[in-house]
């Protein structure tokens, strides 16, 4: 039975993005009874444009993370590390008050063209969002890797044991949220 209210965020803006796909599939699991996707088109941090303003994209982005009673984040590894939008959304919600992570259960995931499907940029989605305590799920850790290959026309993961993960992921951020 849907029920709850989840917040789906991507750290790719790409239109056909692996992780976009990937965090619509742990929507679509979670089975939400309400969900919002955020747009992380925001402008680049700038303190001197903080200073005009917090921009109505990022007040708009913190009040989506503080309405939703979980979040779903899925990101892709550049680089080594986490893409500039997503870093950039980061840094710009730390600057909005009150802290609307505070608390938040929060699920992470990755899936990328190579073998390790993005170990590392899941490692520094944790250190860049443990400053503003939220509720993150230790596990199990959803890292699709070969990720163009595990995706149908539809955009539904096709390997059974990243579904299964991605389904105990959605379970435990349901029971972390208190959605049943």
């Amino acid at each position: 039975m849907a029920q709850g209210h989840v917040l789906g965020m991507s750290g790719s803006l790409r239109a056909a993005s692996l992780n976009t796909k990937l965090m619509r599939e742990a929507v679509r699991l979670f089975d939400p009874e309400k969900v919002t996707y955020a747009d992380l088109r925001l402008p680049l941090y700038d303190g001197d444009l903080e200073e005009e303003g917090i921009p109505e994209a990022v007040t708009r982005h913190a009040e989506q993370i503080a309405a939703a009673d979980a979040v779903i984040i899925a990101g892709p590894e550049y680089n080594k590390s986490i893409s500039g939008v997503l870093k950039n959304a980061l840094d710009w919600v730390s600057r909005t008050r009150p802290n609307p992570w505070l608390d938040k259960p929060v699920a992470l995931m990755s899936a990328t063209g190579g073998r390790a499907g993005g170990e590392r940029t899941q490692w520094i989605m944790r250190l860049s969002l443990n400053p503003f305590r939220p509720r993150l799920l230790v596990g199990p850790e959803v890292l699709v890797g070969g990720a163009a290959r595990e995706f149908d026309a539809e955009g539904r993961l096709t390997n059974e044991r990243y579904l299964k993960a991605l389904q105990d992921l959605m379970d435990g951020l349901r029971a972390e949220a208190r959605l049943g």
